[in-house]
């Protein structure tokens, strides 16, 4: 398997004849400067998969390395990569490829390779001088990395760390914490709270496992954090209004959207809330939904939040694990996972039927050990309880809230438990199908979708824009608008507090339209990236700019096409409204509709000040 998928990676390299090797540094320099650390990281029989750790514990970069050593008879490398690696008989020389030779003071590179036969390596040298950096201990490997290690309780002047158990024939003794490359404390446990830092300082730390016959193995992959406070994170403040932004796991693929996009952008200063969407919800429990996308999709350095490339062989990498960089570098956001939405809302009738059940099965996946640090609580989008969504729910109205009810039972107050809803503010609408009412007592808050309320379904018109404020004169149905919504749910005893006005980063159109101002006819869906009658704001703003305002929102009529959708001036007008109304905030569908400067997330922060 390590093999197939090295070569179907490209990383397989040919075995070249030792008169090619150049270069090698004097063996005073290495052995002061630098270490080569041994381990045998896989054994399935008729061969195994070993892998040199390089680090330099000096005080200078180094420009290159080579690391030698002797295999018994046997024993041999069959393929190799991150190094080109050659032999004479029974010797074997790594050295450095063109874009990995150069090491910093603290810094670390490895190199594996695939092997047959079950020698150890003996004799080891690091650009002509000795290791020193155990392997050597006859029939002792020296211990694994340990897991990378994750971020909490940031402070101005502290922060933990917490990492998962590296493992060793032997048994581990302790772990040094390094800092920047530096180590800071030497700890027989796997958490450490490092004190004494400069608020708004940006650290890096690793971790460094060492057997008991002392031989150090490779560090961990790099967590970057960010000290609160100094001026250097901007993000909203205690007391102030919600600005939470739906991440599409899917966004990684075509869209070409990630997490890093929100540092590039601007917008992760500005936001309080991340809601990833969406996880699944089958056979009445809570399940992951992409794998992929989620926890194993690689990064390069310049791809990553942190600066720092994933390694094939972390513990976790994907979205979650840029989630987990992202939050260390942004500490005043709050990550929480959200299930259901449109496509995945079908499973939350057989969820209703045992609330607890369903309820333990989402803290099960939220605390998952390899990312319970990323998320900070959980949201549910059913679409839509006792109504009809792409399916029709038949679950009666107490089914929504005896989940709510069920969900905060499980979580308990250390946790965010929200839900986004309907906003059909009409009389006996989706609103008043389920008792929202009744279940906003064990909520944080709700995401009211004040979006979608009309679009190219209807392909003949009339039309009419998607996220009406207030009603008009000719609007199709009354109370398919943001104030219906909010009147009727304040009615039915939810705080204002507790609402979470919705705003849509995209327009929704028809074509065959000659009529400017809303309400005219159209002969279907106008023409979307990626769906008919859909399409993101950063394409609308300048293919076919707003030429009117209705209802609180915007509208343009370009050629034969048709659409509405908000822009920075009709959010200052919303986010107006919010705080007139009392709600808590604001929330949007979805980040990448989005400039690439963040206007509309800059419009609903500026807003809620």
């Amino acid at each position: 398997m390590r093999f197939r998928h090295r070569a179907a990676a490209g990383f397989a390299t040919l075995l070249l004849p030792l008169a090619g090797l150049v270069g090698l540094a004097s063996p005073a320099q290495a052995a002061t400067e630098a270490t080569a650390t041994y381990a045998k990281t896989q054994d399935w029989g008729t061969g195994f998969e070993g892998k040199w750790t390089v680090k330099n514990t000096g005080t200078t970069t180094i420009s290159s390395w080579t690391v030698e050593w002797d295999f018994p008879s046997g024993t041999s490398v069959t393929s190799a990569w991150d190094a080109d690696v050659t032999s004479s008989g029974t010797h074997w020389t790594a050295k450095n490829k063109s874009w990995n030779g150069t090491l910093a003071p603290g810094a670390s590179v490895s190199f594996g390779f695939n092997g047959t036969g079950s020698g150890a390596p003996a004799n080891c040298k690091l650009n002509g001088g000795s290791c020193d950096g155990g392997g050597s201990v006859p029939g002792d490997n020296p211990p694994s990395a340990p897991g990378t290690p994750s971020a909490s309780d940031i402070t101005n002047t502290s922060v933990k760390l917490t990492w998962s158990a590296a493992t060793d024939d032997n048994g581990i003794k302790n772990y040094d914490v390094l800092r920047d490359g530096t180590k800071v404390a030497t700890v027989t446990g796997t958490t450490y709270t490092d004190t004494n830092l400069t608020a708004g300082t940006d650290y890096s730390y690793t971790v460094q496992a060492r057997d008991t016959a002392d031989q150090t193995g490779p560090v961990s992959g790099a967590r970057a954090v960010r000290t609160t406070g100094g001026g250097t994170d901007p993000g909203p403040q205690p007391g102030e209004k919600i600005n939470l932004g739906y991440f599409t796991e899917w966004g990684v693929y075509g869209r070409n959207y990630h997490v890093k996009n929100l540092v590039t952008s601007g917008s992760a200063a500005k936001i309080t809330h991340i809601n990833y969407a969406f996880g699944n919800v089958k056979n009445g429990q809570c399940v992951l939904d992409d794998a992929y996308a989620a926890t194993d999709k690689a990064y390069t350095a310049d791809q990553s939040v942190s600066g720092v490339a994933d390694t094939w062989d972390q513990p976790l990498r994907g979205n979650f694990n840029q989630l987990r960089q992202l939050k260390a570098t942004y500490p005043h956001i709050k990550v929480l996972w959200s299930f259901g939405g449109w496509t995945y809302s079908g499973g939350f009738g057989q969820a209703a039927q045992n609330p607890a059940a369903f309820a333990k099965s989402c803290k099960a996946v939220v605390e998952d050990p390899r990312w319970a640090d990323v998320f900070d609580g959980i949201d549910i989008d059913w679409e839509y309880p006792n109504a009809c969504g792409l399916t029709c729910d038949t679950s009666g109205p107490a089914a929504f809230r005896n989940l709510m009810q069920a969900l905060r039972a499980e979580f308990g107050s250390n946790y965010l438990v929200t839900a986004a809803i309907t906003a059909d503010g009409s009389s006996g609408g989706k609103l008043d199908a389920a008792d929202y009412g009744g279940a906003a007592q064990y909520l944080d808050w709700y995401n009211v979708m004040t979006y979608d309320y009309f679009g190219a379904w209807d392909r003949t018109g009339p039309t009419a824009p998607h996220s009406p404020l207030t009603s008009y004169s000719g609007i199709p149905k009354e109370g398919f608008t943001s104030a219906a919504a909010i009147a009727k749910l304040k009615a039915k005893g939810v705080p204002a507090s507790k609402l979470l006005l919705g705003i849509g980063f995209y327009g929704r159109g028809w074509t065959g339209v000659t009529q400017s101002a809303p309400g005219g006819t159209a002969t279907g869906a106008a023409p979307g990236t990626y769906e008919a009658g859909i399409e993101d704001y950063k394409v609308l703003k300048t293919s076919c700019p707003a030429t009117g305002t209705i209802a609180g929102t915007a509208y343009a009529h370009c050629g034969s096409n048709w659409w509405s959708y908000d822009t920075p001036s009709t959010i200052a007008g919303k986010m107006t409204w919010a705080k007139n109304q009392g709600l808590g905030g604001a929330f949007f569908w979805e980040f990448s509709g989005d400039t690439g400067n963040g206007e509309l997330v800059s419009a609903i922060s500026n807003g809620l000040k």
